[in-house]
């Protein structure tokens, strides 16, 4: 018998549960929290979000001035940038990756980011065709202009996203759709991609040649996609896992007895659950229709009987907390203002209205929950409106897919901020939003929109967006919000550092490791950022 050359693959340092298997890793095109989080530790932008406060920090930009009317940025690259595969990162690297996301073809749903850089969205729809008049221009290697169309409080937020980071243009232009295979992968992140196999792990290899590299605190983390709350306990309770993050892995059933364990923690969290309409067609192409369903929704019962993680029952979309924003109240549970809007859309009583669907994806965790909030609603609308439901189950690929396809009647829903400022939950509505994904289109509500972001006046800007959201959740209601999430991930203090709460829940993987917090070796941040940085970052 032949002994077996195989080499044995090197333990991991660190292996977290992280969510559902990636749908992709390119950054210009994943759309969910779980993939982000594996995105981010591959590739960097000109900034990224600081690991204690969810506030955008210098990255492979080192620093940046902004003009007295604060339309224009002017960026200057670290000089010591280079990809792992050594090659030299500049500013050209940066205006073809941005250029890519607003390419059509790329198909990003999130190229609507670039929209607020003047020409960025009439090139995007193929109005404007010379580059030079695209709002950003590489001056030199290392320094990089961008006009925006107006100012804009949260830019340096979206140079954090995966969107505006940069990517390899000659693997991508050689490999085309297939090029996050090509090996070696050229990356500018922390960690280099040592292996991607379905369904069982992404494996994150530390970048030698990251700018800050000294500052990587594991030299190897294993990402495990899971699907089901009970597994990821288990791998958790087993040791194979050291941290489970992601809001579907919540085992509901013991959450009770969880909450009480040091090692469980649960924060305040930026983001909303909610069901969105197909407007596209009858009988949700009219907002009577809309506007019964949502007042027929008793959310706090949902609430009270479904969920138990400190979720709070909502009427309107945008989180409470938000910096300079108070959202307004929208729709109300009453059901005999219901049943006279659905009567007055011709359907009294529920007759003659056509058989419907509510979809959602499959799985445990929060994906179950989806499941019994949709038993909830079957029973809700057929005692208060008469009518029938039917629960569509899809694998979740497949869910995404028929969503953005219009390809459902009323879907379940969730969105998360990208960045602590209303907008971020706002404009996914807009027409031309790869994220709308319900067929609504409302020149009024984009026109606030817009005007908003014009606005300076911090009190004025609020004001006008709030007329949006109520268009959003109140007049027209192509959206249902439900309730706010409450954030939970499980880790052992004792056992893991580099992990701090905030708002986001965004924890770069650079800083976790197993044992004593790691010790910043440079002045990575700006000085006050810093300040605060040093007082957790050091060994204790």
């Amino acid at each position: 018998m032949l002994a077996s050359c195989a080499r044995r693959e090197p333990p991991a340092d660190l292996t977290i549960v992280n969510g559902s298997e990636p749908e992709s890793l390119d950054p210009q095109i994943v759309s969910g929290i779980s993939e982000m989080r594996i995105t981010k530790a591959l590739f960097e932008g000109l900034t990224k979000l600081d690991a204690r406060t969810a506030l955008p920090v210098p990255a492979l930009a080192e620093k940046w001035e902004i003009s007295p009317d604060k339309r224009v940025y002017t960026f200057h690259l670290r000089t010591n940038l280079v990809w792992s595969t050594g090659e030299p990162i500049t500013t050209a690297d940066f205006v073809w990756s941005w250029k890519r996301a607003l390419d059509p073809a790329t198909a990003s749903d999130y190229a609507g980011q670039l929209f607020y850089i003047k020409g960025a969205e009439d090139y995007f729809n193929r109005v404007l065709t010379n580059d030079a008049q695209l709002g950003f221009q590489a001056l030199d290697a290392f320094t990089l202009r961008v006009e925006l169309n107006s100012p804009l409080a949260f830019f340096l937020d979206l140079c954090a996203f995966p969107t505006l980071a940069v990517l390899p243009q000659k693997i991508i232009e050689q490999h085309g759709d297939r090029w996050l295979h090509a090996r070696p992968l050229p990356v500018s992140g922390a960690f280099q991609l040592g292996a991607w196999r379905i369904n069982d792990k992404v494996r994150l290899i530390r970048n030698p040649r990251y700018w800050d590299a000294a500052n990587t605190a594991s030299e190897i983390i294993d990402v495990l996609p899971v699907n089901s709350a009970n597994t990821a306990l288990n791998l958790y309770e087993t040791g194979v896992a050291d941290i489970v993050w992601d809001k579907d892995l919540k085992p509901v059933e013991l959450m009770d007895v969880l909450k009480s364990r040091p090692d469980f923690h649960s924060f305040a969290y930026f983001g909303t659950y909610y069901y969105r309409f197909n407007v596209t067609k009858p009988p949700f192409n009219d907002p009577r229709v809309r506007r019964a369903f949502a007042m027929a929704t008793d959310k706090e019962h949902l609430v009270r009987k479904l969920t138990a993680g400190g979720e709070r029952p909502t009427n309107h979309y945008v989180p409470d907390g938000v910096a300079n924003y108070e959202p307004p109240d929208g729709l109300h549970y009453d059901v005999a203002a219901a049943r006279k809007l659905l009567a007055e859309a011709g359907f009294p009583g529920g007759k003659n209205f056509p058989r419907i669907s509510y979809t959602f994806f499959a799985g445990g965790g929060g994906a179950q929950l989806q499941g019994k909030i949709g038993v909830e609603l079957q029973q809700m609308w057929r005692e208060a409106l008469g009518v029938e439901l039917e629960l569509r189950q899809i694998e979740r690929k497949i869910f995404y897919s028929a969503q953005s396809k219009l390809d459902y009647d009323i879907s379940a829903s969730s969105w998360v901020g990208d960045y602590n400022d209303a907008n971020t939950f706002l404009d996914m509505f807009l027409s031309p939003s790869g994220n709308n994904r319900t067929g609504w289109k409302n020149p009024r509500y984009d026109a606030l929109i817009h005007d908003a972001n014009l606005q300076t006046d911090l009190k004025k800007r609020a004001e006008i967006l709030r007329q949006a959201e109520l268009i959003l959740v109140a007049e027209e209601a192509p959206i249902v919000p439900l309730y706010f999430y409450a954030g939970f991930n499980y880790f052992d203090t004792n056992k893991i550092s580099g992990i701090w709460e905030n708002l986001l829940d965004e924890h770069p993987m650079q800083y976790l490791r197993k044992g004593k917090v790691f010790s910043v070796q440079s002045s990575v941040f700006s000085a006050s950022t810093q300040r605060a940085t040093n007082r957790v970052m050091t060994e204790h």
